[in-house]
């Protein structure tokens, strides 16, 4: 059977934001154990003391790693932020057919300057995001497909990156972490290899915005 610290140790260490909590002493050590002693009790099928748990608490912040600065750091060495906005999620149902619309989305938008389109095709889904004036090609190329969800009204942030960030560890996190901890709700996230996007909802920009701003001054 898991001893106390162990089964403490294990559920500090799921969760970003207990972990970042105790690692700047933000957390009150008698007030979590007091929290967490329900599901120690239930786990371990036996009384918990509060004292104990406040122990094994201090002993993980004790050993937790500093915060590294460096994945923030290589994002700060561009520091370019770009928006865009009035964009449209679609997400269609993966068939044997849904590769000859997006073909024919490419051939019609190849001419169409300054807008944003992207294809995602996972396993049983194929998502696409598209400013206004492709609205209509993507419904048109897209109408024998089967919707699964339409998403209008969204603006997207774009974080350059430097390529060396492909090589740091916790770069995304890092990130990810900063909107969470301001409450920042993403509809959902883009990666290619210098760029990280986040597509929100409009009433959440202007948060995201000033969180990602802060992180790269």
């Amino acid at each position: 059977m898991l001893s106390i610290a162990t089964k403490v140790e294990r559920i500090v260490m799921e969760s970003s934001f207990l972990m970042e909590g105790l690692r700047r002493n933000l957390i009150n050590l008698s007030e979590l154990a007091r929290q967490l002693q329900p599901q120690l009790e239930s786990d371990m099928w036996k009384p918990v003391g509060q004292a104990a748990v406040v122990m094994a608490l201090r002993r993980v912040a004790e050993r937790l790693p500093e915060a590294a600065n460096q994945p923030i750091e290589r994002a700060r060495q561009t520091g370019e932020l770009t928006t865009r906005t009035e964009l449209t999620e679609y997400t269609y149902r993966h068939s044997d057919s849904i590769g000859d619309s997006h073909r024919l989305l490419l051939e019609r938008t190849a001419r169409m300057g300054g807008v944003f389109v992207t294809v995602t095709r996972g396993v049983n889904e194929v998502m696409v995001i598209c400013s206004r004036p492709v609205k209509q090609v993507v419904e048109e190329v897209f109408a024998g497909e089967r919707l699964l969800k339409q998403q209008d009204n969204l603006n997207a942030l774009t974080l350059h990156l430097n390529p060396e960030t492909s090589r740091t560890p916790g770069i995304y996190h890092t990130i990810l972490k900063q909107l969470a901890w301001d409450k920042v709700n993403l509809v959902n996230m883009i990666c290619t290899y210098t760029e990280l996007t986040v597509l929100l909802e409009q009433n959440q920009t202007s948060a995201a915005f000033d969180v990602l701003s802060r992180a790269l001054a």
